[in-house]
């Protein structure tokens, strides 16, 4: 068994496809349009192109709010990324105009920060040595 489809909700999902793509680096794999303004978009690692898929759901459902809400205030990721270097990216991200909720922090070793995805939620992005 392996991961083939998770997802995050999202507020917008055409700003979620932006930063998605255009700041974080993914590449955008699926656009089905689904009738009214909601689609079946989804993203990949460039690394991995037929890896899992991150769905930018939208967030209509009456649960989401609250929920992304909660976590957001409890200041809970919603999702994790690994990436090689936490630190440079965090200096990459930042000087993009990023907004982290935690700056690098190294946790023997695991070294993490969090981000603000400008959608509605907070990521993790994280480096194991």
């Amino acid at each position: 068994m392996k991961i083939h489809l998770t997802s995050v909700f999202v507020d917008d999902q055409e700003k979620a496809l932006r930063f998605y793509t255009d700041v974080l680096g993914f590449e955008k794999k699926h656009d089905v349009p689904l009738g009214g303004e909601d689609r079946w978009l989804t993203v990949v690692s460039p690394e991995h192109p037929d890896g899992p898929e991150l769905l930018l759901e939208p967030d209509k459902h009456p649960a989401v709010k609250p929920y992304t809400s909660a976590l957001v205030e409890d200041g809970i990721p919603a999702a994790s990324f690994a990436v090689d270097d936490v630190q440079a990216e965090f200096d990459r991200l930042r000087a993009l105009g990023v907004h982290f909720t935690q700056e690098p922090l190294t946790m023997g070793p695991v070294t993490t920060a969090v981000l603000d995805d400008t959608c509605g939620n907070l990521i993790q992005i994280v480096h194991s040595a």
